[in-house]
């Protein structure tokens, strides 16, 4: 094992940091903007509307900061005048006050800019002059129990009356946008400029009818490049769109007709009775009908951080916050365009740009390939001027060119545009634009079909980390398992009964208390509709605990009704407990407590019997206890345990200071306890196998206790042996004593963690990050988001996760299922593959293209390959080889291999030997052609102006052809059968069917345009035949082994000395980014 030292050093080295190593290296997470500003300073670029496309647009961001601050201030100050004509009027001698007069809106008690400017300016004294809450609620036809009615017509009248919540949306960009972002291309204006110079000077001295044909050839190439370019960047922009909007589309509970309903964000309306817990987000502006420890953090509206306390005195809520601990139900005011929140999403347009890491190496590589295109189309041009003027640039009848002192100036500027159209084209050729964008095609293809497998990208950057993904930290409930939970086992006045919903032997006074205290202490809801079946809403495991409760006969609307609630301490996950105070007649209070069966046991001094009477809890009490969970945990049920305390009124502060008031949670009295099975879901064990096939080491992190943990962990499949030992299997408060260097070391062996904490989580996912590990963690609850905020991808649940950690998150697992986690891994490798083979196919292009242009130049004074055919090909290899294969689908070979490096190489010693092979075929055989295909192709009896007319043409043909077969090796780089799963693609099929037909089309009905004449189809088998053999040549390329070692290392270990400077910098570079 490898020592921590050089783990650590592995973890600096993959976290983003090098700062100086390399400038187009970023981070995935949080990288600072002069990092991105520095890249894009570096990048050649010939068209930065294009390139930059998908990019953060740094101006647009500081706007966006400007119209929130001026937003925010604009309320501050309507908030204080109000707050300072409140004071005034406090000090002032109290007048009669009015209530303000109050117009029905269409049906309802209250106009729409009344309720609005009232929870806009927070003005409390309006809310009391409206006779408070409950006044508000009448004029709204709400009841604040029951919320509204729910009816369509209902619904549609408060939607008329008061507005949707919805707010004005600022226009997706249209298709001539795109359009005119493609002509901004430098080497396209360049060429439309030659075209038209070429046309003019055509039909003045060839005449119109055969003048034409040159310039107008050039246009209709360039136009085609144009439209193809825009089609696909336009496609991508609306899939970028669907998947912003399906980010916004938060889903929440309404109480509507005494039930509560899941509806969308959207669907809300005035009047609507909303519950709130901790996490979630407030959806639209309203006032507080009634909480317990209730608190929100307006940070995202009033830009301080702030965590604000909300009862009666202060319960103006605004949307967009989020609640920081408690929980409370409000009446919605104000929706949409009416709510601060509605005017700065209008204000403010949401770009979906982000560069990604891949991107912008991506970019580095396109900057690099691209200077040595230019360098390659200047030489071409210096050389080609140079023969032209020298008269050794011949006519296809053999004559020169350019004869000095008998040539006219039309024809000779004629003949430099030419020249001059060939080395702009060769640099069209040379710089790969299509390089950087074919990772947003590829990712916005992958975005849409994760879609489809359960998972909502929310950073660009996770679907790239996902593949290079090493360990998955993963949550048990609900993940790996099913999330179905039901009482299986109970053990209440000291014995366990059977069935679990036996009371009869428990007395009606233990009974009453089990049932009082499953009713108050609880989070989630029933609706007991008459006659009908009732209906239990809230977390899994409160479902489980209310369910049971209706078992051993709770009414549970009635039950509360009994006893009214004093104060509540709302479940924790830091504590694993929850209670509440109730206060049960005359003097008498009860405080409920419900947690964690061995931490509850723990505060517990007495016990209550089946006949009610309370005994001491002796050590052979407390050990029958712990005997009995531990068979419950043994057999993976999840072990809750019910204490109380009873106190009297006297000792509860007053209401003034009872927000205060801390719960007391010592001597206890246990009730009993439950044992809550869970069952694993189906298939985890298959995923489970899958990734450690694929590398990727799964750990369960779970805030059950370890014998429940390593039961699970045995059924998943994450532990084989059932006797493993610490630190394979860990309490959470364990790890956490360990000392930071002790900690990493043992974060490598950890598999499960038991009875963890959020912060445990937090702990765990920097140690394994300080090993050099690549961490996706899962988190559903509101503490997790400093771990999810951690993690190189942070994965939150979509059906019990709250807001808050939906918003740390990277991407949204919409089912909750570890199967779907596996998924994602595999979109996250295929993106990465999917890169290299386009990597592949455009450099052979690059490189096979510039050398036969550069030779030909430099020996004979013409190119083979001229304007017209250079942009067809241009087009072939950038936006339709990136459509085919950048979309090509995940396949199971992804998960046999290891892991992706961060750091490595994007052009694989695998993806050198096949480029290399093919571009030097392709070479050899366009070459040898050019020199003397007359004779290889037996056209010496010609007409030699027609022959080599011929030849340029089946070169032409020859090396686009090579191109077809080559974009089917690009498809499996590393297996040798390339046509595995191609009927699947039918992309990719249809590609290359269209590129067949037009080049038929090119070639045998558009050779005026081209420059190009029929070939015979001869010539045309001859031509395929020469293509093909790209199929065996590279089945046998494949079978020559190369090193593991990419060939950049073998290149440094030459240069010693630039390597260390290189690791200085990056170790430097990674210092600054830790001290950031």
């Amino acid at each position: 094992m490898e020592s921590s030292s050089s783990g650590s050093a592995k973890a600096r080295q993959s976290s983003g940091g090098g700062g100086g190593a390399d400038t187009f290296d970023i981070p995935g997470k949080g990288a600072p903007i002069e990092r991105l500003k520095r890249w894009r300073q570096a990048a050649l670029v010939l068209n930065a509307s294009r390139r930059f496309r998908y990019t953060l647009d740094l101006k647009k961001e500081e706007q966006k900061e400007e119209v929130k601050r001026k937003i925010r201030a604009q309320a501050h100050v309507i908030r204080a005048a109000y707050r300072f004509k409140e004071a005034a009027r406090v000090n002032v001698q109290p007048k009669e006050t009015t209530a303000p007069h109050v117009d029905g809106a269409l049906g309802f008690g209250i106009k729409e800019e009344q309720l609005t400017a009232l929870t806009r300016d927070h003005n409390y004294s309006a809310l009391q002059q409206y006779g408070g809450i409950s006044g508000v609620a009448n004029m709204l036809k709400t009841d604040m129990e029951k919320g509204t009615g729910g009816d369509d017509p209902d619904l549609k009248a408060r939607q008329n009356a008061f507005g949707s919540n919805t707010y004005p949306r600022k226009k997706g960009r249209s298709f001539l946008a795109f359009v005119w972002d493609a002509c901004k291309d430098l080497t396209l204006i360049i060429l439309m400029v030659a075209a038209a110079v070429s046309l003019a000077l055509g039909i003045a001295t060839e005449g119109i009818k055969e003048g034409w044909y040159d310039g107008a050839s050039i246009g209709f190439a360039v136009l085609l490049v144009v439209f193809v370019t825009a089609t696909t960047d336009y496609k991508q922009s609306l899939q970028f769109q669907n998947l912003n909007e399906e980010k916004q589309n938060i889903s929440l509970e309404v109480v509507r007709g005494g039930r509560r309903i899941k509806v969308s964000i959207y669907d809300l309306v005035v009047g609507d009775v909303v519950p709130l817990k901790i996490g979630d987000q407030v959806p639209a502006d309203g006032i507080l009908i009634s909480g317990h420890s209730f608190s929100i953090d307006e940070s995202s509206m009033t830009g301080e951080s702030k965590i604000v306390n909300k009862d009666q005195k202060s319960p103006f809520m605004m949307s967009g916050c989020k609640v920081a601990d408690g929980y409370g139900t409000m009446l919605v005011t104000a929706v949409g365009i009416n709510t601060e929140w509605g005017l700065l999403m209008a204000s403010i347009s949401e770009d979906s740009g982000e560069e990604t890491p891949l991107q912008v190496r991506l970019n580095g590589v396109a900057t690099f390939i691209g200077i040595i295109g230019l360098t390659v189309a200047v030489l071409v041009l210096v050389v080609l001027v140079a023969r032209y003027f020298t008269g050794h640039t011949y006519n296809p009848d053999g004559s020169p060119q350019y004869v000095k002192g008998k040539m006219g100036v039309g024809a000779t500027i004629k003949g430099i545009v030419k020249i001059f159209t060939v080395a702009v084209t060769i640099v069209v050729v040379a710089v790969p634009e299509g390089l950087p964008l074919a990772v947003t095609l590829t990712l916005a293809f992958s975005m849409r079909k994760m879609m489809r497998d359960k998972a909502l990208v929310r950073r660009l950057s996770a679907c790239e980390t996902m593949g290079s993904a090493t360990t998955i930290c993963s949550d048990k409930t609900g993940t790996l398992t099913l999330n179905q939970m039901t009482v299986t086992e109970a053990y209440f006045g000291g014995k366990k009964m059977v069935p679990t919903d036996n009371t009869e032997m428990l007395s009606a006074s233990v009974s009453t208390m089990i049932i009082e205290g499953i009713a108050q202490n609880t989070s989630g809801s029933i609706f007991e509709p008459e006659g009908g079946q009732a209906e239990v809403t809230g977390s899994p495991t409160e479902k489980a605990i209310l369910s049971w409760g209706l078992q051993l006969g709770m009414k549970f609307n009635e039950t509360r009704s009994k006893s009214s609630i004093l104060q509540v301490f709302p479940f924790n996950s830091e504590k694993k407990r929850g209670g509440v105070a109730v206060h049960v007649g005359d003097s008498e209070v009860h405080i409920y407590w419900k947690g964690a069966a061995e931490l509850i046991l723990e505060s517990c001094t007495d016990w209550l019997d089946a006949d009610g009477s309370k005994h001491s809890m002796t050590p052979e009490k407390v050990g029958e206890f712990k005997k009995f969970i531990e068979d419950m945990a043994v057999a993976s049920l999840r072990c809750v345990a019910f204490a109380y305390r009873p106190c009297e009124m006297s000792d509860v502060p007053n209401e003034d200071q009872r927000a205060e008031w801390i719960l007391p949670e010592d001597n206890l009295i246990m009730l009993g306890i439950i044992g809550i099975k869970d069952p694993c879901r189906p298939g985890v064990q298959d995923s489970i196998r899958l990734c450690t096939a694929a590398g990727i080491k799964v750990r369960m992190v779970t805030g059950d206790n370890l014998q429940t943990a390593r039961a699970i962990a045995l059924e998943c499949g994450i532990l084989t042996d059932p006797n493993v030992l610490e630190p394979i299997i860990i309490e959470g408060k364990t790890f956490r004593a360990l000392s930071d260097l002790a900690r990493e070391e043992a974060a490598e062996k950890i598999c499960v963690m038991g009875r963890s904490s959020p912060n445990d989580k937090l702990l765990f996912v920097k140690a394994l990050r300080n090993r050099g590990h690549v961490v996706a963690v899962t988190g559903d609850g509101t503490n997790d988001a400093p771990a999810l905020h951690e993690a190189d991808i942070g994965l939150s649940m979509g059906i019990q996760g709250t807001e808050v950690a939906k918003e740390s998150s990277d991407i949204i697992i919409l089912d909750d299922n570890f199967a779907s986690i596996v998924r994602v891994v595999r979109w996250g490798r295929s993106v990465y593959a999917n890169i290299q083979k386009f990597i592949q196919f455009q450099l052979t292009v690059n490189v096979a293209a510039l050398i036969i242009n550069v030779v030909s130049a430099v020996s004979s004074g013409d190119v083979p390959l001229n304007a017209v055919q250079l942009l067809w090909v241009n087009l072939i290899m950038d936006t339709l080889g990136a459509l085919a294969l950048a979309t090509e689908p995940p396949n199971n070979h992804l998960m046999q291999r290891p892991p992706v490096g961060r750091r490595e190489p994007l052009i694989t010693n695998i993806m050198w030997r096949n480029l290399l092979i093919m571009a030097f075929y392709q070479v050899a055989v366009l070459l040898a052609l050019n020199f003397d295909g007359q004779n290889l192709l037996q056209l010496k009896h010609d007409n030699h102006a027609h022959a080599e007319k011929v030849k340029n043409t089946f070169i032409f043909n020859t090396f686009v052809l090579c191109q077809v077969f080559n974009e089917f090796n690009a498809r499996k780089p590393d297996e040798l059968n390339v046509f595995k799963g191609i009927t699947g693609n039918h992309l990719f099929m249809g590609i290359i069917a269209i590129t067949v037909v037009l080049q038929v089309l090119i070639i045998e009905f558009l050779g005026k345009f081209t420059s190009t004449v029929r070939l015979s189809w001869q010539l045309w088998l001859v031509s395929i035949g020469l293509a093909f053999i790209s199929w065996p040549l590279a089945l046998l390329g494949k079978l020559i082994p190369v090193p593991d070692r990419p060939f950049s290392d073998l290149f440094a270990c030459c240069c010693p000395g630039k390597k260390q400077d290189d690791d200085v910098k990056e170790e430097e570079g990674s210092a600054k980014q830790g001290e950031v």
